[in-house]
């Protein structure tokens, strides 16, 4: 008859398996995190006096280019009127150029933007420095902190404007 004897825990447990663990559990575990806090935070946290609003969550709507009203846009974003919000996200300049910018458009991604089709108005914060100021122009991401207004425009064809933004200060980098 054989026996065998059982290895003490210590010596099945080595750096390596905790380690690999670690590793395994962070790299599952950090986009489940960020999943479930967009589902429970719907893309809008409070921060003090400033509101983080995920950019993407917010301009990702269906909206009639033609005819839409305030009362189309979803009521969550509705309710960000007025406040000061921040919104991560890259500046996109149509028609200037220039380190100094007293207006901008801000979208969540410009080559991940209009993926799914052509460009919407939604998709697009219009972003104005205040009266006599300008602000830095930047590539690539960028963290903008001002008083969001939904204000819908129509134009002779189609709305112009979903989202405008004063803008207090705008920094590199999200």
């Amino acid at each position: 008859m054989e026996m065998t004897t059982k290895v003490p825990l210590s010596e099945r447990i080595n750096v390596r398996l905790i380690v690999f663990s670690i590793v395994a559990l962070f790299l599952v575990g950090t986009p489940i995190y960020w999943y479930v806090d967009q589902v429970v935070t719907g893309g809008i946290k409070q921060r003090g006096d400033v509101t983080e609003v995920n950019l993407m969550a917010m301009v990702t709507f269906p909206f009639d280019q033609q005819n839409g009203t305030v009362s189309d846009v979803p009521p969550q974003w509705r309710g960000l009127n007025g406040k000061k919000v921040q919104l991560v996200g890259e500046m996109y300049l149509a028609n200037s150029a220039g380190d100094e910018l007293n207006k901008f458009e801000l979208v969540y991604s410009i080559s991940k933007c209009c993926a799914s089709g052509p460009p919407q108005i939604q998709h697009f914060v219009q972003a104005k420095a205040k009266e006599g100021k300008t602000v830095p122009y930047y590539r690539g991401l960028v963290t903008v902190t001002g008083t969001l207004y939904v204000d819908v425009k129509k134009g002779p064809e189609k709305v112009e404007q979903v989202f405008r933004l004063d803008v207090d200060s705008v920094q590199e980098g999200a």
